[in-house]
């Protein structure tokens, strides 16, 4: 079962927040950083991501595979431009939405429950997609990465940040993205490169993060749990942080950040 629905995450997180003294009538987007970031790194990887591809308050933006939103939060708060957030999870898609209106953010994001695979967009709707921690849980990554294609305009932007196969030894279960190896369709970094030029993205920017992300996990993982943190929604979220840590680490898995462009 991929942990994308328990029917406890509202109430987990609703918990952290007042256990780590937010008050939920003024609560500020800021208040969430620590929580809402379900990838690698965190809101630090968001943040580098966004810098990237200099979206502007006229920017039409799709956070595609949003989780609870808090990509779509970061940018339509820091950069005043209208989110449209996607997650396959309708409890996510739920979660988003209360989180948008407790931070006063949901007359700018619009919360969707939808398939990255299938988006219900047309052609040409948007200037950036992000797409984060995304592809792992996709085995027909040829239909997500022309879905993403299609609905940028000439010249707009899909940024990427993502979790690839590494020297091909097997990984221990749970992950993140997924409880067993039968919900985890990892790609190497040169197959994912391919898939996505193959879909008419040209490759802008692409690095392999996995030497910098590797110590960052270290230092997370090491940290005694705060009450505001994945751990309010996330199950057995420790297991899953030691086994990603451990896997980045020794070079089972690698951390990529691409921008790629659509050009025609």
């Amino acid at each position: 079962m991929i942990p994308y629905r328990t029917g406890a995450a509202r109430r987990g997180i609703e918990q952290a927040l007042v256990a780590a003294g937010k008050d939920l009538d003024g609560l500020r987007a800021e208040d969430l950083a620590l929580l809402e970031d379900y990838h690698t790194g965190g809101r630090l990887a968001t943040v580098q991501l966004a810098d990237l591809i200099g979206i502007t308050e006229t920017s039409a933006v799709l956070d595609a595979g949003a989780g609870i939103g808090g990509t779509a939060r970061y940018v339509a708060s820091s950069f005043g431009c209208a989110v449209t957030a996607v997650d396959l999870s309708d409890e996510y898609c739920e979660i988003a939405a209360w989180l948008n209106r407790l931070v006063g953010l949901d007359d700018r994001i619009d919360v969707r429950q939808a398939d990255v695979t299938a988006l219900p967009y047309d052609d040409s709707k948007f200037d950036v997609v992000f797409s984060q921690h995304v592809q792992m849980n996709v085995a027909d990554k040829r239909r997500l990465y022309h879905e993403a294609r299609r609905v940028l305009r000439v010249g707009g932007r899909l940024a990427l940040w993502d979790i690839t196969a590494g020297d091909g030894r097997e990984l221990d279960y749970p992950m993140p993205w997924a409880d067993g190896v039968e919900h985890s369709h990892l790609a190497a970094p040169d197959e994912l490169r391919k898939v996505l030029e193959t879909a008419g993205l040209a490759v802008e920017h692409w690095a392999d993060l996995t030497e910098t992300i590797a110590p960052l996990m270290q230092t997370i993982q090491s940290l005694p749990p705060a009450p505001l943190g994945l751990q309010a929604f996330v199950p057995d979220f420790r297991m899953r942080l030691e086994n990603l840590t451990a896997a980045l680490t020794d070079g089972r898995v690698r951390a990529i950040q691409a921008v790629a462009r659509r050009n025609t």
